[in-house]
């Protein structure tokens, strides 16, 4: 079975926790022998491993359920002996463009 690909957020999550926590420790401890830095450093990558795995995983999409509004003109119950009309799509009339005289300049 495949491991599944990092998120961008989980690489930077991870990535900005390991250099600030280093950062931190580096200056609060006052490490400057070689181990004392390389058990900040070891224990600045546990710590942005432990972030990014903390990060959540984007979940499996579900469908959006899609509500329709109510018509208003349009009886929710019909009458009795009356059928229901449907619904007549709206026709909308534009006029025409003005027509302007069309202005050119004499050649001198």
């Amino acid at each position: 079975m495949a491991m599944p690909r990092p998120t961008v957020a989980q690489l930077v999550y991870g990535s900005c926790t390991v250099i600030f926590s280093t950062l931190a420790m580096l200056l609060l401890s006052g490490a400057s022998s070689g181990v004392g830095v390389a058990i900040v450093a070891v224990s600045a990558l546990a710590l942005g491993l432990l972030v990014a795995m903390t990060v959540p995983l984007p979940g499996p999409r579900r469908p959006v359920a899609v509500v329709r509004p109510a018509v208003a003109d349009r009886p929710v119950t019909p009458e009795p002996g009356r059928p229901v009309q449907p619904v007549q799509p709206v026709r909308a009339t534009v006029a025409p463009p003005a027509r302007e005289p069309v202005r050119e300049r004499a050649v001198s």
